[in-house]
């Protein structure tokens, strides 16, 4: 390692004691992390891409430092729904710092991907106090029984009302709509 004259010349002082960085909730464990084998955990991210052309969230359900299990949910541009497909055939087996480091094509995963990782590295992820944490396959509980994402799409015109596309689960299961003479 190579120091500038000024470090060279500098006198040493002594530091008290060492002290390690404040451990973090791992599954129910507090953990002061070494390694990337010892982040576990289940989140959620969620990233927008530049353009506010769209939105993902990414859920990853990570065990010893290797992504187990992703799902991937976009609103969006077309390019987004290639990406997420891309994305979720390569990130699994790679570790939490692997993934952090891959280019995952669109700005809005790649946003999400930064955010779930800074959850992990902090101990703040869904999981940080389960004990043992969630098995591999509870992220795609989040779909709920139909396995599809949680989508709520309402239209509305000011000359002809309210539209409601889809909203999930059914919230909105009838219209009671009178006759006017318009």
């Amino acid at each position: 390692m190579h120091y500038t004259n000024e470090i060279q010349s500098m006198c040493p002082i002594q530091r008290g004691d060492l002290h390690a960085s404040s451990p973090i909730p791992v599954e129910g464990r507090m953990i002061n992390p070494k390694e990337v084998i010892a982040i576990s955990g289940l989140s959620h991210g969620v990233g927008a891409c530049a353009p506010q052309q769209g939105a993902a969230k990414l859920t990853l359900n990570v065990k010893q430092g290797i992504i187990e299990e992703v799902l991937i949910e976009t609103i969006g541009c077309s390019g987004m729904t290639q990406s997420a497909a891309m994305a979720s055939e390569i990130l699994t087996g790679k570790t939490i710092l692997e993934a952090m480091n891959t280019d995952l094509v669109c700005d809005a995963i790649n946003v999400a991907m930064r955010e779930i990782f800074l959850q992990f590295t902090y101990g703040r992820t869904q999981s940080a106090f389960s004990d043992g944490g969630l098995e591999v396959g509870e992220a795609l509980e989040d779909l709920g029984q139909t396995l599809r994402s949680q989508v709520g799409t309402s239209y509305s015109t000011r000359a002809k009302g309210v539209r409601y596309m889809e909203i999930a689960e059914g919230y909105v299961t009838k219209m009671g709509l009178s006759v006017t003479n318009t």
